[in-house]
């Protein structure tokens, strides 16, 4: 499986003239800030969460994505009823499984959504990417208390059950697809200090699928313009409050010249 930089210019440039309507349901923490990043991107997004409007909405959307950050029983049968609709119609499906581990309620909610309709995507932290698949494994909050490294084969069992590409984001982010595994190496840790910037990785995922046919090579896509775009962003901002803003524009102005001169990924298989 390769992807190049080449190949991630022609899938932002896709994204940008074709403007695919992403349908998110997701967090209240969150919903400003990916909105925003979507719209950077050249995407279209769409916060829509009432179970009643889900197959009408889903019907303009090229993608769903599926975000567990702050659940409710109405939002997990919209989230159950949307994925429904997304498969009959085919568009690509990304979950984020954010906090599993943390509870019960989450863990077993994710494994549902996964069991019920699975996803083409799923994209997490090492730890929530473990519990997915080990009830002991545990989650600090929503953050992860374990390394990427660390969750590479529960990745891997976790694909190899489900089908879907499997996304697990940290120093080095790994995806895990149907051509092997893709290692990216971009992003700062500043990034680690502005909530949500995981979530919007995986609104991000749900742009690119949009338009590359493969689940892997979209979602580690989607992984290097995030972390390139943050990569730029530190070298203008102060702090976490200012690298948000720079975040926006970085991805709004990339261009070859930066995905190119940026780029760090490797790929196996």
């Amino acid at each position: 499986m390769q992807i190049t930089a080449k190949e991630i210019w022609t899938a932002l440039g896709a994204i940008r003239e074709k403007a695919p309507v992403v349908h998110n349901i997701t967090n209240y923490v969150v919903m400003n800030s990916t909105a925003n990043a979507l719209l950077a991107l050249g995407a279209s997004p769409v916060m829509a969460h009432a179970e009643e409007e889900m197959e009408e909405m889903v019907g303009i959307a090229s993608s769903l994505v599926i975000n567990i950050g702050t659940l409710s029983p109405a939002w997990v049968r919209a989230m159950h009823r949307a994925a429904e609709a997304a498969r009959k119609r085919r568009i690509p499906i990304v979950l984020d499984p954010v906090g599993a581990g943390a509870t019960s309620y989450r863990t077993r909610t994710a494994r549902e959504l996964i069991a019920a309709v699975p996803p083409d995507i799923i994209r997490g932290n090492a730890s929530e990417v473990m519990a997915l698949l080990d009830s002991r494994a545990k989650t600090k909050g929503v953050d992860s208390s374990a390394s990427s490294d660390a969750a590479l084969e529960a990745g891997r069992s976790l694909h190899a059950q489900c089908g879907a590409a499997v996304c697990i984001s940290g120093e080095t982010d790994y995806t895990i697809g149907r051509g092997g595994v893709i290692r990216g190496r971009n992003g700062h840790v500043m990034m680690t200090r502005v909530t949500g910037l995981g979530c919007t990785a995986s609104a991000l995922c749900g742009a690119f699928a949009a338009v590359v046919a493969e689940p892997a090579v979209a979602a580690a896509a989607a992984m290097a313009a995030l972390g390139i775009a943050g990569e730029i962003a530190v070298t203008r901002a102060l702090g976490p409050g200012t690298l948000q803003v720079h975040l926006l524009d970085a991805l709004y102005l990339l261009n070859p010249e930066d995905v190119e001169g940026y780029l760090k990924i490797e790929t196996e298989g």
